[in-house]
């Protein structure tokens, strides 16, 4: 049982309140990009995970997957499994990769051993685990609201572009980009925002990390500023960072910036 998360892009995020539990409600646009990390999973004598690629951080006992079995076996007769990841999408980048894999790893479990889930029920699994891996059930673009755990349906398509992700060498922790964001309502909604010509994007759709993370982290802040010079007609940190993003109507030569940051094309 193989499958091949993906990761995928934050377009505009709006952090608009503190909630009374703790989180925020935001308002953002999640779009799928072809980064994946391999995910195998097979049936076996005892419950175990291993990894291989980049290096997990953290106990192999509080992955994502690891907890999704739990959450599941609870309701389901489930074998114990050997979880193998292959992990290739880039960590503390704002890209979901750990959202992608508990995610998959719902799927292929639902798929396997024929749970039966409906996407409605596996996304609520998945809400449990963290805000954004319901995303990964249907794994189609979406306009997120909430805690970033309730969607609405898009019709966004930009396979048309390419679109080029830069991995600098920064890491931002969730904690660190919520630490010095302020929260306010929103005059736009990304919402209608979005539906409007790409060209105008630029002007418009913005992501409220931005502000205290490219004044601490002046690296990112001039990944956006060289996309920005090499044609993209929008550029912007992918969630909370570290990963910056650009949409170009071609594909750009970005070989002076692949000396420090890792470059991912046409994603």
């Amino acid at each position: 049982m193989i499958a091949f998360p993906n990761a995928k892009i934050n377009i505009g995020l709006n952090v608009i309140a503190r909630r009374p539990d703790g989180y925020h409600d935001l308002e953002t646009v999640f779009y799928p990009i072809k980064i994946n990390d391999v995910l195998e999973v097979v049936e076996a004598d005892k419950l175990s995970f291993e990894s291989s690629g980049l290096e997990i951080p953290g106990r192999p006992e509080d992955n994502l997957c690891i907890k999704g079995y739990h959450l599941l076996k609870k309701d389901h007769d489930l074998p114990p499994v050997k979880i193998h990841l292959h992990k290739n999408i880039p960590i503390g980048a704002g890209l979901g990769g750990g959202s992608a894999d508990a995610g998959f790893f719902i799927k292929l479990m639902n798929d396997n051993f024929g749970l039966g889930l409906s996407d409605d029920s596996m996304e609520e699994y998945a809400r449990i685990l963290g805000a954004d891996c319901a995303f990964f059930i249907r794994n189609k673009p979406v306009f997120a609201f909430e805690k970033g755990d309730e969607f609405e349906p898009i019709n966004l398509d930009l396979s048309a572009y390419s679109i080029v992700l830069v991995m600098p060498d920064e890491h931002i922790s969730t904690a660190e980009a919520y630490r010095g964001v302020k929260a306010a309502p929103v005059k736009e909604t990304l919402y209608d925002l979005i539906k409007t010509p790409l060209t105008a994007w630029r002007g418009h759709i913005k992501n409220d990390f931005e502000g205290h993370i490219f004044r601490d982290h002046p690296a990112i802040r001039g990944i956006k500023a060289e996309l920005y010079e090499h044609g993209a007609l929008y550029a912007s940190m992918s969630g909370s960072g570290a990963s910056v993003f650009g949409i170009f109507e071609d594909t750009p030569n970005l070989e002076v910036m692949e000396e420090f940051s890792q470059v991912f094309y046409n994603v």
